[in-house]
């Protein structure tokens, strides 16, 4: 029998642009990823939802991650992106980003948690921890706290 090596806990990440800040969600939430499609207005949501689409029969709500975190408004392009994720029992639901860059491997070596102060503003909690890949940052985000709207 071959010995156990001490391995190391990798995950992988869609990075996403936002402006220019690159953010990382884990793979595993990710059901797809769309190019930016007409979208329906819902009344009286709130203002980071930007109404829903029809993915192949299914009507999916879409959330802006940039207002989500309070960052200027989205200019649509043609990079835009919308990213389906399936949160555990959850329906699906779409994240707009700016721009889907590629996919990264990071160890929990590579990844620096990020600790916060009771005071601090809510808007932090998006953010588990930092990733280093390469020369860049890469902000790990916390689905859960994203959509927990």
């Amino acid at each position: 029998m071959a010995e156990l090596e001490n391995s190391v806990e990798t995950k992988q990440y869609i990075v996403a642009k936002l402006g220019c800040e690159q953010y990382g969600i884990d793979i595993a939430y990710v059901d797809n990823i769309v190019r930016m499609q007409k979208l329906t207005r819902v009344p009286k949501t709130q203002s980071y939802f930007l109404g829903v689409i029809n993915l192949r029969g299914e009507i999916i709500p879409v959330m802006s991650m940039r207002r989500k975190l309070e960052m200027d408004k989205e200019e649509i392009t043609n990079m835009t992106r919308i990213i389906i994720i399936k949160p555990e029992q959850n329906a699906l639901l779409g994240l707009l980003v700016d721009e889907v860059r590629e996919v990264v491997t990071l160890s929990d070596e590579d990844v620096e948690k990020v600790s916060y102060d009771n005071g601090k503003e809510d808007a932090n909690f998006f953010v588990t921890g930092v990733g280093k890949y390469k020369d860049t940052l890469i902000s790990i985000v916390n689905i859960n706290e994203i959509i927990s709207d």
